[in-house]
């Protein structure tokens, strides 16, 4: 059994099958591939395998279309222009509306009347078109029941499992028609129940008087959009198509419709794209009197999930979105903020979006910044904090999604105090400085930088405050291009490690930096003036 749109297919396959299986139950093949010994010829047996197999395709080819049709929405949906009641020829009927309350209440059916009066109700859509008007959907319940002196006639109810809404009708026999008619079996159809695309229905089907179980119950589903002919004809589907035009001068889009129902109004608005599209101003109206069908509407800032959405004026109407700048992430990466009381950076995103976000530490040529450890913050819905974070110029954030990486860089224009390292090498020994205009502590370490982004430590480890020095005796071994002195802060929890590296020994009294000039070095304010502190007692290892 396979369905299609609300029709339900029958493939019978079982008659070929026992067929096939005939066939090759009376004309065995032994295991060698020869036919037994009673004379039946191997051609014989390959013609029926052919047969057999010629047949399954035949099912499979037959599934395979059955299967493509339902996929292409492939129930085609009558029209009518008017909607009623009709009832078997020879039946007089009519039908009135009903709340469903009084026969809501079901009262002990005679013994005399079978629980199975109500013979069969069937549930399908149908389109009623009236020239001048839009287009509507309607349920069409087919019923079919055995007339009995104890019926006076039906009540049928559709129930929304969406909404909760009713509507029911009631339909009565003439009396004495159906006295006359006593156990004939009638068919009633009505389909003036208005429905909405893609509603969930239940109905019912009741005897009048209400006899208990005595009713017939159905769950059914409206075709929604895709289906052609409701896409084609329901104005809740014709979402219209939208072009548009930016002024950024003005900050303006200009939006212009078709496509739509002339006759009908629109609304256009411009909307935040989360989980639901949140709005942004006022939403507009295009009439459906209106000659120019456009409208202009102003934005704030052009972010990735800024869309414009466009529906009909009516209920339930179908929603189109346009959504333009989806790609123009480069603007979310400017909301970041720095709390000096507390010292955290953060970062909130204007719009939802895929991104893994890492402080990072820009290097001396600033083509390259490298990951500070443990920072890496994916896919954020809502605010990324650090806490307790360096101010040091080079310590960026780092943005990466698929359409690449961005670095800012939020305390590269010196408005906030920076730290320095210095080294001397006087004889066997480096000698390394920190300066901060902050109380700060720091560690010291010798490292081999064997890669860009690592400097594996040579175990040499120091601690020292802010205006304090630390000396470092090197030996002849550690001297040379790839052993690096890094710093670093230990009284915040991220921190810009700084390396100055290529260190040569034996030169009394020859200062190094890191290799730069400081402005570079450190984005300090051009008024900072650095100057070494008497430096405390050395400190040996």
């Amino acid at each position: 059994m396979v369905l299609c749109g609300k029709q339900k297919v029958l493939v019978t396959e079982g008659a070929e099958e026992r067929e096939s299986g005939l066939a090759l139950h009376h004309h065995p093949v032994v295991a060698a591939g020869k036919p037994k010994s009673n004379g039946l010829d191997a051609g014989y047996v390959f013609t029926c395998l052919e047969r057999c197999l010629e047949r399954m395709i035949n099912i499979h080819v037959q599934i395979l279309l059955i299967i493509l049709l339902w996929n292409s929405d492939c129930q085609i949906i009558p029209r009518i222009e008017e909607c009623g009641l009709s009832c078997s020829q020879g039946i007089h009927c009519k039908s009135k509306p009903s709340s469903g309350i009084f026969n809501s209440f079901c009262h002990d059916a005679p013994t005399s009347l079978s629980s199975t009066i109500l013979k069969s109700m069937k549930i399908s859509t149908v389109i009623k078109c009236v020239q001048g008007s839009p287009c509507s959907l309607h349920l069409n319940i087919k019923g079919s029941l055995s007339l009995d002196e104890n019926i006076r006639g039906l009540e049928i109810c559709s129930l929304s499992l969406d909404t909760q809404q009713s509507q029911c009708t009631n339909v009565r026999f003439a009396r004495k028609k159906s006295k006359m008619l006593n156990g004939k079996k009638v068919q009633v159809q009505f389909n003036c129940f208005e429905v909405s695309v893609a509603q969930h229905i239940y109905v019912t089907m009741k005897t009048v008087p209400n006899y208990c179980d005595v009713k017939m119950s159905q769950e059914y589903y409206v075709e929604d959009c895709k289906n052609s002919d409701v896409g084609k004809y329901i104005p809740a589907c014709l979402a219209g198509k939208l072009d548009y035009n930016v002024e950024r001068a003005r900050k303006i889009i200009s939006v212009n419709v078709s496509n739509f129902l002339r006759d009908q109004d629109y609304y256009v608005r411009l909307c935040h794209k989360w989980f639901t599209c949140e709005d942004v101003g006022q939403f507009a109206v295009i009439k459906g009197k209106d000659t120019l069908k456009s409208v202009s509407l102003k934005y704030s800032q052009l972010l990735p999930c800024l869309c414009i959405e466009g529906w009909l004026a009516v209920p339930d109407a179908r929603r189109i979105q346009l959504c333009p700048f989806e790609n123009d992430t480069k603007v979310l990466w400017d909301n970041i903020v720095y709390n000096p009381a507390t010292q955290t950076l953060a970062w909130e995103p204007a719009c939802p979006v895929l991104v893994m976000v890492n402080l990072c530490r820009l290097t001396k040529s600033n083509d390259h910044c490298e990951d500070i450890q443990n920072s890496s913050k994916h896919f954020p819905e809502k605010q990324v904090k650090y806490s307790r974070v360096d101010t040091h110029p080079r310590l960026c954030m780092k943005f990466t999604t698929k359409q690449g990486s961005w670095v800012k860089c939020p305390f590269a224009h010196g408005e906030f105090p920076a730290w320095k390292m210095r080294t001397a090498a006087v004889a066997d020994q480096i000698q390394v400085f920190f300066t901060s205009q902050t109380k700060a502590h720091f560690s010291v370490l010798v490292c081999n930088k064997t890669q860009l982004a690592s400097c594996d430590s040579l175990g040499m480890y120091h601690s020292v405050s802010a205006g304090g020095s630390v000396s470092i005796t090197m030996s002849q071994e550690m001297c040379g291009s790839t052993i690096c002195i890094q710093g670093w802060r230990t009284d915040v929890d991220y921190s810009v490690p700084l390396q100055i590296c290529d260190i040569h020994c034996g030169f009394r009294g020859q200062t190094y930096g890191n290799g730069s000039p400081a402005k570079a070095m450190t984005h300090s304010l051009a008024s900072e003036v650095t100057t070494l502190l008497p430096k405390t007692e050395d400190k040996r290892r």
